[in-house]
């Protein structure tokens, strides 16, 4: 397994401008991280389809000059869409992100297949009806994909498809051996499913995984604590620090033979810096690895 990072980890430094791409590649390089993986978000994209040549090109030689490995790409996106021309138009701009990858010489694209907000209420009957259009959508863009030599996924996120069985249910009819899972060992804590069984579930359909944890409460803590779709109270937490199992979980990824890219993505209120250099310490520990840097 290489062990790295997500750049979402910095994305309030992005969003501020205390932080730039360069600036990231040169953090990660400097870090025990071995590999960087690249996530589009709203007021910081970090790259974009209509980068000119000479800008990828310089993304790439920023990386390999500091040993950076580009590890996956990550982009938002509704492939649930019912009008056929809208929903033609959204796999076409993935296709762009596919591309993109391409050129960067990234080998994993992660789309989403709903809105990240997802639905409110009992949404399993919607589920059932957009499921037709989320499987013939990923269908084309991985089928895309694979001539340009670029696997794809979705990432169980965003509620809609955040359980372990409807990504597996997705996974199981797209039916293609270039699209899975990116596995986030944490997202389902936010669908009130136990971490450890929904990993277990994934597992075998893992392109990726990323390595997150929460605090999850029964009752109101007070401040800003996020909300399980059961009403529970959630907050970010570092890696290892959390009420995840995450020594049972890395065991699980061990024993599965998964040999791939493990990310780490911190989304807490931490002092970035600190709290991703001390998830990456309690990933390699967990892993039994040392830095290869």
């Amino acid at each position: 397994m290489k062990i790295g990072i997500s750049s979402y980890c910095f994305h309030r430094n992005f969003i501020s401008g205390a932080m730039s791409l360069d600036d990231l590649i040169d953090w990660v390089s400097a870090s025990p991280a071995e590999h960087l993986e690249l996530a589009v978000v709203p007021n910081a994209p970090l790259v974009s389809p209509e980068m000119s040549a000479d800008d990828i090109a310089s993304v790439r030689r920023r990386a390999n000059d500091g040993n950076v490995e580009l590890s996956g790409l990550a982009v938002g996106a509704d492939l649930s869409l019912a009008d056929d021309g809208e929903r033609e138009r959204e796999i076409q701009r993935i296709c762009q992100y596919v591309d993109l990858a391409a050129e960067l010489g990234i080998p994993r694209l992660r789309h989403d297949v709903v809105p990240h907000a997802g639905h409110s209420g009992d949404d399993l009957p919607l589920f059932e009806e957009v499921l037709p259009r989320i499987v013939s959508a990923c269908k084309e863009v991985t089928t895309y994909a694979a001539a340009r030599g670029v696997v794809t996924c979705l990432e169980n996120h965003g509620r809609f498809v955040q359980s372990s069985h409807r990504v597996r249910r997705i996974v199981h009819a797209v039916d293609d051996p270039n699209f899975g899972t990116l596995l986030d060992i944490g997202n389902f804590v936010g669908v009130d499913e136990d971490p450890y069984v929904g990993v277990f579930e994934n597992l075998p359909y893992a392109v990726g995984i990323h390595l997150k944890d929460f605090y999850v409460r029964s009752e109101d803590p007070g401040g800003h604590w996020g909300r399980t779709r059961a009403g529970r109270y959630i907050r970010a937490a570092i890696f290892g620090q959390g009420d995840i199992d995450t020594r049972g979980i890395i065991s699980l990824i061990k024993e599965s033979g998964f040999d791939g890219y493990v990310s780490l993505e911190f989304e807490g209120w931490e002092d970035i810096d600190r709290a991703c250099n001390a998830g990456l310490e309690h990933a390699f520990n967990l892993l039994g690895q040392e830095p290869s840097r």
